[in-house]
């Protein structure tokens, strides 16, 4: 009989064990040396295992010569009126912006990137956002025709609506300066009501992408966030008062708390006006409003129940001429449809820069070619401000603004001096 070796296959079953393990270990070194060659991310990650970002060829200067052809060269594409369509200003009026905010911003500026290749023009860049602006599009929407992608197009658009707002708003947000306080007063005495400055009210802008933490701080009965924007307009819907910001959780009157109105009549800076309605003197300004704001005497506001004609011809004529802030802002989400759908931005100060540089651009587009607004300016703070004002003269200007003995004295007086002006006659706002 032949003899057997018991430990035979064992032998053969740890040989491939052990060789199956040195191939493993091969594989593993392989794979070790491979990465090692690989560029690295900041995560650590090779970048080969992640998603490349694709590069574009959006040829820019091919997009800057069309665009040049088509509204800004000797002979142009578009009419004057194609052009006052789409950018909703003049020619004249949108490169005065353009050479503002260039000279205001350098990521307006010619400028020349990494590659010696020349950047995007500031045409480009201006007409990207004022398209924005005029007509809420996307910020991929006009890629094909301004040749810029969507991150570049809302850098765009953040960089020019701050720079219209840091370039502009010392002269169009403003209180107005004597030229322009006499224009007004003309409009008002016009229509009956001697002292007004303008109308007061409240208008509410959507804010789609509300961080879910200030929700509740921005939400109000309707259920979805808003910030709410305080103006005051004239007959010509020029806004000469702007305050955007609060959150849409507050009414009309809580907004009035968080304005600079009450501060500039404390304060004493607040426009001087001086009239006489009735036989009865009056120093102060006031503001057509509705039902909700108190009852002071800068502001005036309707008869909810008249009981005779007199009440009525008032009630008819003070409502009437009320709805110029309802047509500012009507006009407003008009021309900048951006602001007449749901904000998609993400902080407060962008809404703010957006909101600010659209009222601006409406200011710079109803001026009237006889009237400047930059005229004097330097002269258009009150001359009888005192800026070491003692704590007891603030004390009395805010009574006085507060007094409800005054308020009523001036609407009888209003009442009656419009029933005077308009007996007889129908009311044509």
């Amino acid at each position: 009989m032949s003899s057997t070796n018991p430990y035979s296959s064992s032998d053969e079953e740890s040989e491939q064990q052990r060789q199956i393990l040195v191939g493993a270990f091969a594989i593993a070194r392989s794979a070790v040396e491979l990465c090692a060659r690989l560029p690295l991310s900041t995560s650590g990650t090779p970048l080969s295992s992640r998603r490349r970002r694709r590069f574009i060829e959006r040829s820019r200067e091919d997009g800057h010569a069309q665009l040049f052809q088509d509204y800004f060269a000797e002979n142009p594409t578009y009419t004057d009126e194609n052009f006052r369509r789409h950018f909703r200003m003049r020619r004249s009026l949108f490169l005065r912006v353009v050479e503002a905010v260039e000279a205001h911003d350098p990521y307006f500026q010619p400028a020349l990137d990494c590659t010696g290749r020349s950047a995007i023009s500031s045409l480009l860049k201006c007409t990207s956002a004022i398209r924005m602006l005029a007509y809420g599009n996307c910020a991929d929407e006009l890629d094909e025709y301004i040749r810029m992608g969507e991150a570049t197009s809302l850098k765009c658009l953040r960089h020019f609506v701050r720079g219209v707002k840091e370039a502009f708003g010392a002269t169009y947000l403003r209180r107005p300066n004597p030229q322009h306080l006499q224009r007004l007063l003309g409009f008002r005495e016009a229509r009956g009501f001697l002292g007004m400055l303008g109308s007061i009210d409240c208008m509410h802008w959507e804010w789609q992408n509300c961080p879910n933490a200030w929700r509740g701080h921005f939400t109000r009965g309707h259920g979805k966030p808003t910030v709410v924007l305080e103006a005051i307009a004239s007959v010509d819907t020029w806004i000469w008062h702007a305050n955007f910001g609060t959150p849409g959780s507050n009414n009309d009157l809580n907004v009035l708390d968080h304005s600079t109105l009450l501060d500039e009549i404390r304060d004493g800076t607040a426009p001087p006006v001086s009239f006489t309605v009735n036989g009865n003197h009056y120093r102060m300004g006031y503001y057509l409003a509705d039902g909700i704001y108190p009852n002071w005497p800068m502001f005036v506001k309707t008869i909810p129940l008249p009981r005779n004609t007199k009440d009525s011809t008032f009630a008819s004529h003070q409502e009437g001429a009320r709805k110029d802030i309802e047509r500012t802002f009507g006009i407003l989400r008009c021309q900048f449809r951006i602001l007449a759908y749901p904000a998609r931005f993400w902080d407060m100060q962008t809404l703010k820069d957006v909101m600010y540089a659209c009222i601006i651009d409406q200011d710079h587009i109803i001026v009237s070619p006889n009237y400047d607004p930059t005229d004097d300016y330097e002269n258009a703070h009150v001359d009888d401000a005192s800026p070491a004002m003692g704590y007891q003269a603030r004390i009395d200007r805010e009574a006085t603004s507060r007094g409800k003995v005054m308020a009523k004295r001036l609407q009888r007086d209003l009442i009656e001096h419009v029933y005077q002006k308009f007996r007889g006659r129908d009311f044509n706002n």
